[in-house]
């Protein structure tokens, strides 16, 4: 397959930063990020334009460690609950998804990515849990919250264990008469 080296002047996710010299297909190339001016063909003209390039990149870079950082500082000092409805024996109806915590987060003036939660399971029980909020490549916060029930917890119903484990055969033996074999 036909591929030509291209200098990025916007950073490409998968691919580069700006001032990277990158080898892509032709097509991609000459379809796509040629004429969205992502990227130019690499010139002798061209390459002299790599260190200004680099120099926005390391600054721009830069800008988004530091509110990564500051973002972080401000997530850790944060606690939040969700009250959730409860059944018998205190069992959640539904569970707490990365969608509710991204939510929970927007309503106390924090915004960030929902892309940025990563929560591996939703919740699906009562008490303190964390959360892992990626906001850069060098910036993890872990921030906890708990989950409490709205409504008071019952005890569940012992009624069922208390049963004998020989009511189960007779009451199917009384539903429906076992057939003869004919011989």
């Amino acid at each position: 397959m036909a591929s030509t080296e291209v200098l990025l002047v916007k950073p490409v996710e998968g691919l580069g930063g700006e001032g990277d010299q990158v080898k892509v297909r032709a097509g991609f190339a000459r379809n796509y990020l040629l004429p969205r001016k992502i990227a130019v063909p690499l010139t002798v003209s061209n390459r002299k334009h790599v260190e200004a390039l680099k120099k926005r990149r390391a600054e721009r870079e830069q800008s988004e460690l530091n509110g990564a950082q500051e973002m972080g500082r401000r997530l850790e000092k944060t606690s939040f609950a969700f009250a959730v409805k409860t059944g018998e024996g205190g069992k959640m109806f539904g569970a707490i998804t990365a969608q509710d915590v991204h939510e929970k987060l927007s309503a106390s003036g924090l915004e960030i990515d929902k892309r940025k939660v990563h929560l591996f399971t939703p919740v699906k029980s009562l008490g303190k849990h964390t959360v892992k909020i990626k906001l850069h490549a060098e910036v993890t916060v872990e921030v906890s919250f708990d989950v409490v029930s709205e409504n008071p917890i019952e005890p569940a119903a012992t009624e069922v264990a208390a049963a004998p484990a020989g009511d189960k055969f007779e009451k199917r033996a009384e539903r429906r008469p076992r057939k003869e074999n004919r011989e």
